[in-house]
């Protein structure tokens, strides 16, 4: 944390992003940025702002100062926030003035005329952007991804810090699963557990919690039911929250609720962990996404398990527990320094049980680090 204007701004929001924006947008031919409330905002300003339906606007210019619209009732909000200490201006608009038009006119006033394109974030609500849209006749309105990405994607020290003690504190939950996962509790029981776990361990929200046992193992995205837990079900577990930072975490294990699991089980899961393990070992500058998945889903190809692997290697994770770079075949942008996302390759059987890796991976200098260290071998939990 630093000191600025007697009160104290976190490392994580420096002051330079609004300039590094609007570089970027200029760099890229546009006119203006108009950023909503969402991870894009928090990261330029630290300013976790509500949703609603009322704007709530970040307009950056491609010249002149960036300034701040909130609702007034917002205001005070927005001027507790890391934005207040950015010198930029926050204006707080009443309930009978027309935000958007206010936000065109911002945008005009900088550019001296009609601006021919603008870009929104991609998160932004349709309302927000038609309206927006309607605000700037004959402009171009066009996503701002491609122009904050490059941002947001090579995380800075402070960032891979913050992001080191989100895995800490959901290792911290995998630590404690032996205490609720076995025999004869439901899904939806030991979700539960878990989810107060996650907040007890730091996290200030529940992000998800996928508690897949038998055959829900073999459903990625299955989150919990009602479903008894069985002696010797595999169980997939992948949990994830934010931190107090904004940032997230996402770290998936797989046990063996008491008894012994299927021997084919036994068999894909060293393949699994062999396939992780090199997956993670590829990390390194220069690398593509593309060849770390490769290095995942060859190991089970080569098995036989590749029809059963049946999505991509990994995504990018930091104030959204999904953002770039997605580790996935076709994706040839090589990896740098700071780059951080997760490694969590799967073998799904149908009908029958599954199993899943996974650990948060930053790209260091010369290699990778794994953020996530708790145990990554087939859990037996006894019951």
């Amino acid at each position: 944390m630093a000191l600025m204007g007697g009160t104290i701004v976190s490392e994580l929001y420096p002051p330079d992003r609004l300039g590094k924006a609007g570089r970027a947008l200029s760099a890229a031919g546009m006119d203006a940025l108009l950023v909503t409330p969402g991870a894009d905002l928090r990261y330029l300003t630290g300013y976790n702002a509500k949703q609603l339906e009322r704007l709530t606007c970040l307009v950056v210019p491609r010249q002149g100062d960036p300034v701040l619209l909130v609702p007034r009732l917002e205001r005070p909000a927005a001027l507790a926030s890391p934005a207040a200490e950015l010198g930029i201006e926050i204006i707080g608009w009443e309930e009978t003035d027309n935000p958007f038009a206010l936000a065109a006119q911002r945008v005009t006033a900088a550019v001296n005329g009609a601006p021919e394109r603008v870009g929104v974030v991609n998160r932004m609500w349709a309302e927000h952007a038609l309206q927006l849209r309607n605000a700037l006749p004959g402009t171009a309105i066009e996503l701002a991804g491609p122009v904050l990405r490059q941002l947001r994607m090579r995380k800075e020290p402070a960032e891979v810090d913050a992001l080191r003690r989100a895995g800490q504190a959901i290792d911290r939950v995998h630590r404690r699963v032996g205490e609720w996962l076995r025999p004869g509790r439901t899904e939806a029981e030991v979700g539960r557990d878990i989810a107060e776990a996650i907040l007890a361990a730091g996290h200030t929200t529940v992000d998800f919690v996928i508690v897949g046992s038998g055959p829900n193992a073999a459903s990625p995205h299955h989150e919990v039911s009602e479903r008894t837990i069985e002696r010797g079900d595999m169980v997939v577990i992948d949990i994830g929250g934010t931190t107090p930072d904004g940032f997230c975490s996402d770290c998936t294990r797989t046990y063996v609720a008491g008894g012994e699991p299927d021997p084919e089980a036994l068999t894909y899961y060293a393949v699994l962990q062999q396939a992780q393990d090199m997956a993670c070992d590829a990390v390194k500058p220069g690398v593509t996404p593309e060849a770390v998945d490769g290095a995942a889903r060859s190991i089970i190809t080569a098995a036989g398990y590749g029809d059963n692997f049946i999505h991509r290697t990994g995504h990018g994770i930091g104030l959204e527990s999904h953002e770039e770079p997605y580790i996935v075949a076709g994706n040839t942008e090589p990896l740098e320094p700071g780059m951080a996302f997760s490694i969590e390759p799967g073998i799904y059987l149908p009908d029958r049980h599954g199993a899943r890796i996974e650990d948060i991976v930053v790209c260091t200098e010369d290699g990778g680090e794994r953020l996530n260290v708790v145990r990554r071998d087939l859990v037996v939990i006894p019951g």
